[in-house]
């Protein structure tokens, strides 16, 4: 596999982050907030906690309330909104398919649709190093593929974009052979201003 869906995801983002912004808050019945309290509460003061894919730094803002934060996002000009919004986190370019880092590192990681970004075939690696990047026992939360789709690339809200999942038995199973035991498993359909849209949301501990 190329870099060729990394750098679409890039230079789609980089040419949309303003106006992704605006088209997320038209989106109706998102259970981010939910499933974020549902982390939230499992998690101490000063907690550290990793934001794959951060984007504008909209729930990264709230995770910083309480919490020592790094975002990460592949896009620069979301991560200058990102920094804008949310001047107490650290942020750090890259792509979270290819990211590295120390083990035990972060007690929760959180990944709000990005990780339908990277190609499916990577999945299960990036399952794998979230739970080395997580303490015995910390918490994943994700929303993941509910359907499954094969790699894709074409025209989304005005530019070219990547999209690949997993069906959500799939996602299942990924995540239990990478050590992460669901606590929360929930399949939400929620509405964005072009339709209806379905992931696979999970709130799963890394095996202590």
């Amino acid at each position: 596999m190329s870099d060729e869906p990394a750098r679409v995801v890039q230079a789609g983002y980089d040419a949309i982050a303003p106006r992704f912004l605006a088209w997320s808050a038209r989106v109706k019945g998102d259970p981010r907030g939910r499933f974020l309290g549902e982390l939230t509460s499992r998690l101490r003061d000063g907690a550290r906690v990793l934001d794959l894919g951060c984007g504008a730094g909209v729930p990264t803002r709230r995770l910083a309330e309480r919490f020592e934060v790094t975002g990460v996002d592949i896009s620069e000009a979301q991560l200058a909104l990102a920094r804008a919004n949310v001047p107490r986190a650290a942020f750090l370019q890259a792509d979270i398919a290819k990211l590295e880092l120390e083990g035990g590192s972060f007690d929760a990681v959180t990944a709000f649709y990005s990780i339908s970004h990277v190609p499916r075939e990577k999945h299960a690696d990036l399952f794998a190093r979230v739970a080395r990047w997580l303490v015995p026992g910390g918490f994943f939360l994700a929303s993941l593929g509910a359907f499954g789709s094969e790699d894709w690339k074409g025209e989304w809200l005005g530019v070219e974009m990547f999209f690949s999942s997993h069906d959500a038995d799939s996602n299942r199973r990924l995540l239990g052979t990478a050590g992460l035991e669901l606590v929360l498993d929930e399949v939400v359909t929620m509405q964005e201003p072009e339709g209806p849209a379905t992931f696979l949301w999970v709130l799963a501990r890394n095996s202590p």
